[in-house]
């Protein structure tokens, strides 16, 4: 599938894709330390297994990085990106 338009949306503190009226998503919250939990990614089902929930993490962690924040890795999808793609794990808070 192509790269899909990723919003972010700071105020509902999540990243999130518009799937012609479903939405694919990753979820976060606030550290008191201003850290980025990523807790949450959910793609609808017939929307599966075709990238989306790599492209969201990947947007998140980008992020993460450019504004050299740390997150955590609460959701095992984000878990799984990290150790495929760990040049991003220096951002990593370790629990």
């Amino acid at each position: 599938m192509e790269k899909q338009n990723i919003i972010h949306d700071a105020d509902d503190l999540r990243f999130y894709m518009d799937l012609d009226g479903e939405e694919a998503e990753l979820t976060y919250s606030l550290t008191d330390k201003e850290e980025l939990d990523l807790d949450y990614t959910y793609v609808p089902e017939e929307n599966r297994g075709q990238g989306l929930a790599d492209q969201l993490v990947k947007t998140a962690l980008e992020y993460v990085k450019d504004n050299n924040l740390k997150f955590i890795a609460s959701c095992p999808v984000v878990e799984a990106y990290v150790k495929r793609h760990p040049e991003y794990e220096k951002f990593m808070v370790e629990i």
